[in-house]
């Protein structure tokens, strides 16, 4: 089975071919360059930019496999959460192709796909705990099949991701921050005691970092105010050690926070053995080490996505449309774009 995915719910519109569970090409523009003009993503223009780069980036892929489109078995497009007007863009173009193909249409969550992306390169195992880390949502799932997962815990306010680019900014670095500050921070020395673990005196699974990301500004203001860097900082080499082991000391502190949460998680599922770590900041190298380390402690397995798969991609998309179908689900033409801030319903049909 060919499913074609289509990813447009932010800043990066992309397109993926999937056949049998293992992708065979995928086509990618990113915005960043646009929105980095502004400090973050605009919205209006994430719209126009998907309308410009859509058809063209068709035309590519299907150029590059030396395909039709009738030779798509399946549609699969990111339904939310998004930004609504980004979202229209992909659901539109999915509709208007399953009108000119017959193919199956499938709308996709795109937190979900996230986590399944993990099955792209590796073996999943059910179930499993799913811990999604990105700029917009820090969630914790119990996923009980590919198609079953319940939400458990959530981002009450900033996410980790969020948090990451947020408090970048404060310290100057180029936009988006998470990246540079991951770099920054493996060249720093960590200070467990400078930041706190934010919300964790509590007995839940949700998260907040909203007041990590204010004592990174207080210490900003008290501790480096006399010192200098180019601004925004691009080149990790020009960075002071003191900026490093702010770094070091702020990613110890979010890892520090996500691996207490999901420790809890599994004290509730002890049959669990399985943990699946994806979102942009599964990138990030510390929490990368922590998760595999901790999770073979227990006797268990950290699954995550490459690097390339932990952002808004296509792939993760086409997949988790592949595993909808195979269990035999479906979505019709009345499906729905759902912005960020409302839940994804289970709508699917059978096949």
């Amino acid at each position: 089975m060919l499913v074609l995915g289509i990813e447009s719910s932010c800043d990066e519109t992309g397109l993926a071919l999937v056949e049998d569970g293992r992708l065979k090409d995928a086509v990618l523009a990113s915005q960043a360059d646009i929105h980095a003009l502004f400090g973050g993503v605009v919205p209006e223009l994430a719209s126009r930019e998907h309308l410009r780069f859509m058809g063209p980036l068709f035309d590519i892929l299907m150029e590059r496999q030396n395909l039709k489109p009738a030779d798509l078995d399946a549609i699969a497009v990111a339904r939310g959460p998004g930004l609504l007007g980004c979202l229209l863009v992909g659901t539109a173009f999915a509709k208007g192709l399953c009108l000119g193909t017959r193919a199956r249409l499938i709308g996709v969550n795109h937190l979900m796909a996230h986590l399944l992306a993990c099955g792209l390169e590796n073996e999943l195992a059910f179930p499993a705990i799913g811990l999604l880390v990105s700029g917009g949502h820090s969630n914790i799932y119990i996923f009980r099949s590919p198609v079953e997962a319940e939400q458990l815990g959530r981002t009450l306010d900033d996410a980790a991701g969020e948090a990451f680019d947020k408090c970048g900014k404060l310290l100057g670095l180029a936009y988006p921050g998470g990246k540079l500050l991951d770099a920054l921070a493996r060249r720093g020395r960590a200070d467990r005691h400078l930041f706190p673990r934010p919300y964790l005196d509590n007995d839940n699974l949700d998260f907040s970092f909203s007041g990590l990301k204010t004592a990174v500004a207080l210490h900003v203001d008290r501790e480096l105010a006399k010192a200098s860097w180019p601004r925004p900082l691009t080149d990790v080499s020009e960075a002071p050690q003191e900026l490093c082991d702010c770094c070091a000391s702020f990613n110890l502190a979010v890892v520090d926070t996500l691996q207490a949460k999901v420790e809890r998680a599994l004290v509730r599922y002890p049959q669990v053995k399985t943990l699946l770590l994806a979102g942009g900041v599964a990138a990030n190298s510390l929490l990368r080490e922590r998760m595999t380390a901790f999770m073979a402690k227990r006797g268990g397995r950290a699954i995550m996505p490459g690097r390339a798969l932990c952002t808004d991609n296509a792939a993760m998309i086409a997949y988790a449309g592949w595993c909808a179908l195979k269990e035999g689900y479906a979505s019709d033409l009345a499906l729905e774009a759902v912005p960020r801030g409302r839940s994804i319903p289970q709508d699917w049909v059978r096949a």
